[in-house]
């Protein structure tokens, strides 16, 4: 497994480093330097080899080679970065003295001899390692430790977002599976039986689909009930956290639910459905008591006709959760012959070419041994597809014998495991550590994509790929190729884009596997053994599944010194050890957990400066008010996440000066950098939440070339101000993201003036967002100009618009990456708007709100992909056309609708009798929509004053 090689991918560059002339090595830790490069690069390749080996096919004598290397790769880092801290650590600029410059010469003297000292160090320190290299290289050659040579890795193309789709028509969705578990769950008729509250429970084996069918109904039946909510459970549940997430998830976040113990969380939650039809899914149990505990919280039957759906891989809780007549056990059954080979195909011929007869039979054999499980199939398929052709014959066979006997109910785990690891086995290297990484996340998380890649990076697992692309989109590239092979599930945001990742359990339980074996990460929750020490040990995920637990430190975890990543999640943040036990942390990430005063860490997180080669500083929605200066003794420190601290003001001067940072995320705070501070982090790439109110920080932005994702607010406006900003953006030519918001109340339509007078948007811009006043003449004059320079741009959000023409919809419809328009105005617009059939291709979210002073009408064929649509309604205007009136061609119309329509109705200048009648005539048109999405009208007040007022006043009290 490609996890045996440590840290040899980050270390050999560093190597490499040290030979260059700044760091002045005496010629002989030169030639050391070099021996040890050239062997660590031959025992890279050959532990490449390793990795690509199903582990319990290796000689014993390999692993333990292969452990020596690992563990030795670590210690070396470890030096090397040391050092590297302690001779760029001297020129760190102290503050100013005045105390003379006798006092500065003597500065300069001790750093001489530090740095005399230093060198001494990494001359002892890296001897003693060759010693040691070749003791380990000697060792292998007296035990004959053959290296074993596998087949080389396999690639695919990306086309998941359809076969997903097509699993969940297969599993159960649109088919027999969808009709039979509607029937069990009788939510057609209105007899007294329906009214009752109906339980239903599905279980079958891991894999089979059960939480993809429940998921399906789930979405298809919601709209039905007053309250929803969808709870994962997992293998080790703690039957307080099931309650609350129940409860947030149904809509009742209460601050206090952290406060009370099971019994009350019953209690609260028997209130607060007393008197509502809910829907209630909860997934994947496997302890009949937990399920007691639950099942008594919906003990009150309060005969609304509400329903409650349970997942399980085990028939005696499912028993346990259909004990009343009423309810219902649907066993879930594999995949039918002809299915399965559908899903397989679907997978390695993408453009239903279908399967060339020499790929039949083999194609028959290995669907024989998947037994009709959705999530081997697809692996499987995932593994072998390579564009539109199947693996050579000799891969075929291999991926035939690897499988086994194949897969019956009872063998399932072991035989599940095992064709997942052939899939894992085919990973190229790089992507096998990225994989393994995951197992640091709890069942069943929402794994958010950025901040997991940025944690790559500064773990070292992403490498360089051409020269000055970002890490950041090299990470990018490696996320979606795990997608690609179906190791881990995407999750699509509102545009229908990748925005997260989950892990199916099954291929979590081989990642903790092959983690545990391997000493690549540890998982501890404060119970029992996991808090005992486990050798050497580079990572820890600090979980809370028992939340009584009132942790204790971790005393006895001896190799803390040694941990270079800790990730912790919320609760379990009260076992964190203090931070200066940590030696050569890289890694830390408290997204999430509180720490206010009741934290162990305290508001300023003490001790962070000890914490020299820190690369990930995660402090996403930690609630803190402050930051420690000691932040500046960071030098390495990579990515700053601060999102989401409401109360964060400012941050100390020190931050500005980390030379290093990549990201720095100051979201929804009100920092305000003082002049001179930004044209230092000449590495930055994304900087977002920082409110600009002097022309010099404008202009200093200009010096940040690598900057991809920019996202500011003006702290209040002025020509001089502007016209720094635009002339720097006009320098930064890697802009992909640009959100740019202002606090002034006051209108003024400059900023957007001078963009579309002075600036070229880059052909990457994908995203453009204003919450300033704009107009659209800017936006119509780039694409006019070039429109290739917008042909990447897939949103675009204004929310303040001076006005909308016919033009301006007929423009924005040609371009052909837009996935989300958002435009909002208030001001003078042309009276209709026409939505043409041949433009906005793409778009998935369609809103558009110009408030009284128009009519939008959507064509026939208008918006083929649009799954959200908001529009205004102005009463006025279509009352005046005579025409059309009411009809704007929703009905039979907008295919793709499903998840939600919004019509804002102004009503100014109608009675209300016409107002209802608009709305009913609206209505009635969404309503015949085979999609039936959920539809919401909102009925907003006069806004002009007209003789019909007094009419609507007779109406409204009557």
């Amino acid at each position: 497994m490609e996890v045996v090689t440590g840290a040899m991918g980050s270390l050999l560059p560093k190597l490499g480093q040290l030979l260059m002339d700044e760091y002045n090595l005496h010629k002989r830790v030169k030639k050391d330097v070099r021996f040890l490069s050239m062997e660590l690069e031959s025992m890279h390749a050959a532990l490449i080899k390793v990795g690509e080996v199903p582990r319990d096919q290796l000689d014993r004598q390999v692993k333990l080679w292969a452990d020596e290397v690992r563990d030795l790769s670590y210690n070396m880092e470890d030096v090397v970065d040391k050092f590297l801290v302690r001779i760029d650590g001297d020129g760190i600029q102290q503050p100013h003295d005045n105390s003379g410059r006798f006092k500065e010469l003597k500065n300069k003297m001790i750093g001489l001899f530090k740095k005399g000292k230093n060198h001494h160090r990494i001359a002892d320190t890296v001897k003693e390692i060759k010693e040691q290299l070749q003791e380990v290289a000697a060792r292998r050659d007296r035990n004959k430790v053959v290296v074993p040579n596998p087949t080389e890795p396999i690639t695919i193309d990306p086309c998941l977002r359809a076969l997903y789709a097509e699993a969940t028509e297969l599993v159960g969705i649109y088919g027999k599976r969808d009709q039979e578990l509607m029937s069990l769950l009788s939510m057609e008729g209105d007899d007294a039986s329906n009214k009752r509250l109906k339980k239903v429970s599905i279980v079958g084996f891991g894999g089979l689909g059960k939480t993809t069918l429940a998921r399906a109904v789930y979405d298809k039946i919601k709209g039905d009930f007053d309250c929803r909510a969808f709870v994962p459970v997992g293998q080790n549940p703690d039957m307080k956290k099931v309650l609350r997430d129940i409860l947030i998830d149904l809509g009742n976040p209460h601050s206090d639910l952290a406060m009370l113990d099971a019994n009350q969380l019953i209690k609260k939650l028997q209130e607060f459905l007393e008197n509502k039809r809910y829907l209630v899914i909860i997934d994947d149990i496997w302890d009949e008591k937990l399920w007691g505990g639950i099942n008594f919280a919906f003990s009150n039957r309060n005969n609304l006709g509400s329903r409650l759906i349970t997942t399980t891989r085990i028939v005696s809780v499912s028993n346990s959760c259909c004990s009343s007549a009423d309810d219902s056990i649907y066993k879930m059954e594999p995949l039918s012959t002809d299915d399965s080979r559908r899903l397989f195909y679907k997978r390695i011929f993408p453009n239903d070419s279908g399967c060339p007869n020499e790929f039949e039979q083999v194609s028959k054999d290995i669907l024989k041994k998947c037994g009709g499980v959705p999530l081997t199939i697809i692996t499987i398929a995932s593994a072998l597809a390579s564009g539109q052709k199947m693996k050579p014959k000799h891969e075929r066979d291999i991926l035939l014998q690897s499988i086994g006997s194949g897969l019956t109910e009872d063998n399932s785990l072991e035989e599940m495991r095992r064709i997942l690891s052939f899939s894992y086995y085919n990973l190229p290297s790089h992507l096998k550590t990225c994989l393994l990484y995951l197992c640091i996340y709890p069942e069943d998380s929402m794994i958010a994509r950025d901040r997991l890649i940025w944690k790559w990076v500064a773990e070292g697992f992403v490498h360089h790929g051409k020269q000055g692309t970002s890490l950041f989109l090299v990470g990018l590239n490696y996320f979606n190729q795990l997608i690609n092979r179906s190791m881990i599930q995407p999750i699509y945001d509102d545009l229908g884009q990748v925005h997260a990742c989950r892990v199916h359990d099954m291929v979590l339980d081989l990642i903790c596997n092959l983690s545990h074996e391997a000493k690549f990460a540890k998982l501890l929750d404060g119970t029992g053994d996991s808090m005992s020490s486990q050798g050497n040990v580079r990572r820890l995920s600090l979980q809370d599944r028992n939340k009584d637990h009132q942790g204790t430190p971790l005393r006895n975890f001896t190799g803390i010194s040694l941990v270079r990543s800790i990730t912790i999640f919320t609760s379990a943040i009260n076992i964190m050890p203090a931070l200066s036990r940590f030696e050569v942390l890289r890694v830390l990430d408290l997204s999430g957990c509180n720490l206010g005063k009741s934290s162990s860490l305290q508001l300023n997180l003490k001790g962070v400066g000890h914490l020299v080669h820190l690369r990930y500083l995660g402090l996403a929605r930690t609630g803190i008010r402050e930051l420690s200066a000691e932040i500046g003794n960071l030098q390495f420190l990579e990515v700053l996440d601060l999102g989401d601290n409401y109360e964060l003001d400012e941050l100390p001067p020190a931050v500005f000066k980390l030379k290093r940072l990549i990201y720095l995320n100051v979201c929804l705070s009100k920092v305000v950098p003082t002049p001179g501070v930004l044209q230092n982090l000449t590495s930055i790439e994304v900087l977002r939440g920082f409110w600009v109110s002097l022309n010099i920080i404008a202009q200093e932005l200009g010096n940040l070339a690598k900057l991809r994702e920019l996202h500011i607010c003006f702290k209040d406006g002025s020509l001089d101000l502007y016209e720094g900003f635009v002339k720097s953006l006009c320098n930064l030519h890697h802009i992909e993201s640009l959100i740019v918001s202002c606090n002034s109340r006051e209108t003024s339509f400059e900023l957007m003036d001078l963009l579309g007078e002075r600036w070229v948007p880059p052909v990457h811009l994908r995203e453009f967002v204003s919450y300033k006043p704009s107009q659209l003449s800017a936006l119509r004059g780039w694409i006019k100009r070039d429109p290739s320079h917008l042909s990447n741009l897939s949103e675009l959000i204004l929310t303040s618009v001076k006005e909308v023409q016919q033009e301006d919809v007929e423009i924005i419809g040609g371009l052909l990456s837009l996935r989300c328009l958002a435009i909002k105005t208030t001001h003078q617009t042309q009276r209709l708007l026409v939505i043409c059939a041949n433009g906005f291709r793409c778009v998935v979210y369609f809103e558009l709100d110009c408030g009284s002073a128009a009519q939008i009408i959507f064509e026939s064929g208008a918006l083929p992909r649009a799954e959200v649509v908001r529009f205004s309604l102005g009463m006025r205007v279509a009352k005046e056309d005579g025409n059309r009136g009411f009809d704007l061609g929703l009905q039979g119309n907008l295919l793709s609708l499903r998840r939600d329509v919004c019509v804002y109705m102004y009503c100014g200048g109608a009675r209300v009798g016409e107002a209802k009648e608009a709305e009913a005539a609206v209505r009635h048109a969404l309503d015949a929509h085979p999609n039936h999405p959920p539809i919401e009208i909102y009925m907003f007040p006069d806004i002009a004053k007209d003789a019909h007022d007094d009419d609507l006043c007779e109406d409204e009290e009557n």
